[in-house]
């Protein structure tokens, strides 16, 4: 195939120059042919086209390769394999050619079928309040010292551009409702619409064209905040293109490189304070004569006020083992030990587990990330200790007990003693009355005096919560008494004469 230069020379020689077909022949070292057909011909630009492709390795393949991809063309998008992976299953069926031409086939077969073609998209518009869009991205932070993988929830005001991320160690439907109780605090209020895609945590079902069947959680919180939800086609990323983009740029401005935190509190902290640093530096990109803060501070006005936060958890029945332990997520908490062999609710949310029983709250823990973590709450087990107080030194929920200076030092001292576990029951339980606060501080005086009997200390906490002796009553000086009055028993005997002498008169 001739180059560009080639070409260019031929026919300077020819048409300017007036040199003949044999001498550019001879001076160029190619053939007459080549050199007639560049003359007649006007192009400035040879090109071959073959008209047929032999393929002498792939023959016996092109019905088995036409029914691979007919199957995975039914596919979604994202789940169609690459032209290396139907090589690969070729591969296995005896085909022994080159990867190029399973290439070039699969190429030109998805050309046909309209795979691979230039799109063609329409600008839109949303008015101020209109609607937002939500996506997750996963991101690769460091939190204390140890490389975590997070999931990352992006809003984006769709006037405005305003935007908002918070991070989490899942991606479950809880973390969805919180993630937008928080997102709603920071616009200062709602869009009439959310455009979101077909995720599991809020669609149950794709049904046809726009209609999706919803979970009950996602509607009930769409409701509270007076949301119309709206899920995407399917593969069409750029109906919610903003926040797309926004996931891409959000990788590029904070996580590249990898940042550093002690805790997930720090990494939330700080995402929030980059995001308003950032819609404050940023011009808009239509309004490109002002910041994303200065159109939000006029879209804000539009946004529906929110003036109660929606509570979202989610409920799931648990059963309480023998050892007052309730599963959930993987990991073990605690509840009262008079629930167990029972059936309880669990409230999961984004940072806390509640359980519920008769629709009382009866435990409250911190959530935990890890798997097969068990979760204890001690004063749980107090119940049980009654009965069983030699517990307190090798039950596990007691092993890391933080208990205050003033009571953890009594434990110590009443441990050595025999029958000091039972004494310490009594002093637990006197803790769960009347409050650790006021036990403790009787057990570090108690500690001041020498005294680790469980009886004193039981005497000194009730003298603490009575309260100090109420002192005499002492009258002013104008209500005394000058003069005492002396104690004379006779004048009784002088009232009982003259009782005596009315009787008899009547």
């Amino acid at each position: 195939m001739l180059i560009l230069e080639t070409i260019a020379k031929i026919r300077r020689y020819y048409f300017v120059e007036k040199r003949g077909i044999k001498q550019i022949s001879r001076d160029l070292n190619i053939s007459k042919n080549t050199v007639r057909k560049v003359i007649r011909n006007d192009n400035t630009k040879h090109e071959y086209t073959r008209e047929h492709q032999p393929m002498p390795k792939l023959g016996p393949y092109r019905e088995t390769l036409d029914k691979l991809l007919e199957d995975d063309w039914q596919q979604p998008r994202k789940k169609r394999c690459t032209a290396m992976r139907l090589y690969e299953l070729l591969g296995y069926q005896g085909y022994d050619g080159g990867y190029d031409s399973i290439q070039r086939y699969v190429r030109r077969w998805r050309q046909e079928k309209g795979k691979i073609k230039a799109g063609t998209f329409i600008p839109l518009y949303f008015p101020p309040g209109d609607a937002y869009q939500f996506d997750w991205s996963h991101e690769m932070v460091v939190i204390n010292g140890e490389p975590r993988k997070i999931k990352v929830a992006h809003f984006r005001l769709c006037h405005s551009r305003k935007f908002f991320v918070v991070a989490y160690f899942r991606e479950t439907q809880e973390m969805v409702m919180d993630a937008h109780t928080k997102a709603f605090r920071y616009f200062g209020g709602t869009c009439k619409r959310g455009i979101y895609d077909n995720m599991s945590t809020a669609v149950t079902s794709v049904l046809k064209g726009k209609e999706r069947e919803y979970t009950p959680r996602f509607i009930q919180m769409c409701s509270h905040y007076l949301v119309k939800p709206v899920a995407c086609t399917p593969g069409a990323g750029w109906e919610k293109g903003q926040v797309e983009k926004q996931v891409r740029d959000i990788r590029n401005w904070l996580f590249k490189p990898m940042p550093r935190f002690s805790s997930m509190e720090e990494m939330n902290q700080w995402l929030h304070d980059r995001c308003l640093q950032i819609c404050a530096e940023r011009n808009h990109p239509v309004f490109k004569k002002k910041t994303i803060q200065q159109v939000y501070g006029e879209e804000q006005p539009c946004l529906i006020p929110v003036n109660t936060e929606f509570e979202g958890y989610v409920e799931r029945e648990c059963a309480v083992s023998t050892t007052s332990l309730i599963r959930y997520n993987r990991n073990h908490y605690s509840v009262p030990c008079s629930k167990s062999g029972e059936t309880v609710t669990v409230r999961g949310k984004a940072d806390e587990i509640i359980v519920v029983k008769d629709g009382k709250q009866i435990a409250c823990h911190q959530r935990c990330f890890d798997r097969e973590q068990t979760i204890y709450n001690p004063w749980h087990y107090l119940d049980v200790l009654e009965r069983k107080p030699g517990a307190l030194r090798n039950g596990a929920p007691f092993q890391e007990w933080a208990l205050p200076s003033g009571l953890k030092r009594i434990q110590n001292r009443l441990l050595q003693l025999p029958g000091g576990d039972r004494q310490f029951v009594e002093i637990l339980f006197a803790a769960r009355l009347h409050g650790v606060d006021v036990t403790d501080k009787v057990c570090r005086r108690a500690l001041k005096q020498g005294i680790i009997q469980s009886e004193v200390i039981l005497n000194l906490l009730t003298r603490e919560l009575e309260g100090p002796a109420i002192p005499p009553v002492i009258p002013p000086p104008q209500l005394q008494l000058k003069v005492e009055p002396v104690a004379d028993c006779a004048r009784y005997d002088k009232l009982r004469k003259g009782g005596d002498e009315c009787s008899a008169m009547n």
